[in-house]
């Protein structure tokens, strides 16, 4: 029997969030909209058989408290329905009220427990604010006890940096290079900040083939552990915590460095749909350098296990 291909970083707007994130309307909008026609057509022909589905950036991270708890809920009740409308097909990541931690710990046990979603997506930075800070341990700390992943997706970087790192290279500033610095800085400090020695059990999962880490871990911990002393390494609590999907990174040089420095195990399969096309990822994939056991591994067995679809 042939493996499945499980694409656990694809993206929805749910239509509370529609209306207080005042998206782009255009192509991608449209898609984002989309929760049976366009989506599972393009996921068929691109032999795609099912689909983690999280709410798109900034989902209710910039909100007031209150109204964040409330479109975050809205959010998930949505997602909800759309898996039970598509049980096969779909699964969901919690979209969480950051601007309250502890409102959004007890709605990623609510949407984990009630709703039977297998983790939570965070879209980076909230209200500016990285996730190390202590007011949001609340939520790792309700991860962990739940045995579920928590999903650091990029954000946009602030202003401030924008103009001191961009400025007159404002088409770096997102995704081809803004936002990968902006992951990869957010799941170092989370490191460095002892998250990982409070909650040894907690899982992080990192897109884009973990936004260049597999090729600096061993230069960031050789110098770091020069200047701070954790219990661990840098690269051991990375190895550990972490599982990285290849959302947007469909490259042989990164995905053979990432299994290097990982493990196949940790690495699974992600589109990052409707930004990436869903034909370009199953397609590299296929023909990728790898075993077919490897290859099996990351189109379906590790999000399996991870996730306990």
């Amino acid at each position: 029997m042939a493996n499945k291909i499980i694409a656990i970083e694809e993206h929805f707007t749910s239509p509370t969030l529609r209306e207080l994130v005042s998206p782009k309307p255009g192509m991608i909008q449209d898609k984002l909209n989309e929760l049976a026609g366009i989506r599972i057509k393009e996921m068929d022909e691109a032999g795609i058989d099912m689909q983690g589905l999280s709410e798109n950036n900034p989902a209710a991270h910039n909100l007031d408290p209150e109204t964040a708890v409330k479109a975050a809920r809205g959010s998930n009740d949505f997602l909800y329905e759309t898996i039970q409308a598509n049980p096969s097909r779909f699964f969901g990541f919690a979209a969480l009220p950051l601007p309250d931690p502890k409102a959004a710990a007890d709605e990623l046990e609510r949407a984990v427990t009630k709703l039977g979603f297998k983790g939570a997506m965070i879209m980076g930075t909230t209200n500016g604010q990285f996730l190390d800070e202590r007011k949001f341990r609340p939520i790792f700390e309700r991860a962990a006890k739940l045995d579920v992943p928590v999903y650091i997706h990029p954000s946009p970087v602030k202003p401030e940096i924008i103009e001191a790192f961009f400025k007159d290279h404002v088409a770096l500033s997102g995704a081809p290079l803004g936002f990968g610095l902006e992951t990869l800085t957010h799941t170092f400090r989370l490191i460095t900040s002892g998250l990982f020695d409070e909650y040894p059990a907690l899982k992080i999962i990192v897109g884009h083939l973990g936004e260049t880490a597999p090729y600096t871990l061993w230069r960031t911990e050789h110098n770091l552990d020069k200047m701070m002393k954790m219990p661990k390494l840098l690269g051991e609590y990375y190895r550990a915590h972490s599982w990285l999907t290849t959302s947007g990174a469909f490259s042989n040089s990164a995905l053979a460095c990432a299994i290097a420095e990982m493990g196949v195990e940790r690495i699974m399969f992600a589109v990052d749909w409707p930004y990436i096309n869903n034909a370009l990822g199953t397609k590299w994939l296929k023909q990728a350098p790898v075993s077919d056991n490897d290859r099996a591994l990351i189109f379906e067995g590790n999000a399996r296990k991870l996730l306990k679809l």
